[in-house]
C-alpha cells in the first residue's frame, strides 16, 4: 500500500516571537498534493511545531476522510525534541504543550492507525523551511 508523506515544520522568529508553520502532503512518488503555509502569531518554536503537526493532521482528514483509518502514512519533522514527545520517548517539559498533545494523540488513535512519526534532517526538510521562511517573510 502507498504511503503519503506528510512534511511538518513550525518556526519562530525571537522564541518567541513571529511564528509560522508549513505542511507538504505528497504521495508515494513525491508529486505534491496540497501545501500550507501559515502566520500564527506570537509562539515559541515548539508550539509552532506542534501546531504544524495537528494542522498537517487536520489536512490529512480533510483529504481523506474515514480513509486515514485504512490508508499507511509517514509524518516527517526536523525537531527532534517534538519527534521524540510524539513518540513516548522524552516527556514533555513545556505545559502548554500538552493540550495539543492530547489532542495528536487523540486524532492518532482515531483516524490515524498507521501513522509513522519520522525525525528527519533540515535538509530533508528543505522544502517546508523554505515554505516557511516565505510565510514568515510575508511573501506567501
Amino acid at each position: 500500500m502507498e504511503t503519503i508523506i506528510c512534511y511538518v515544520g513550525g518556526e519562530a522568529r525571537g522564541n518567541p516571537g513571529g511564528a509560522a508553520i508549513g505542511v507538504i502532503v505528497v504521495d508515494g512518488e513525491g508529486v505534491v498534493i496540497t501545501e500550507i503555509g501559515k502566520s500564527i502569531g506570537n509562539a515559541n518554536g515548539n508550539f509552532a511545531e506542534y501546531y504544524a503537526v495537528m494542522m498537517g493532521l487536520q489536512t490529512l482528514q480533510t483529504l481523506y476522510g474515514e480513509q486515514t483509518k485504512d490508508m499507511h502514512f509517514e509524518l516527517r519533522l526536523s525537531n527532534e525534541s517534538v519527534q521524540k514527545q510524539l513518540t513516548a520517548q522524552a516527556t514533555i517539559n513545556e505545559p502548554g504543550l500538552v493540550p495539543m498533545f492530547i489532542e495528536i494523540h487523540n486524532m492518532r488513535v482515531e483516524s490515524f492507525p498507521n501513522l509513522i512519526v519520522t525525525q528527519v534532517t533540515q535538509e530533508e526538510n528543505e522544502v517546508v523551511q523554505q515554505l516557511l521562511n516565505e510565510t514568515l517573510d510575508g511573501n506567501s
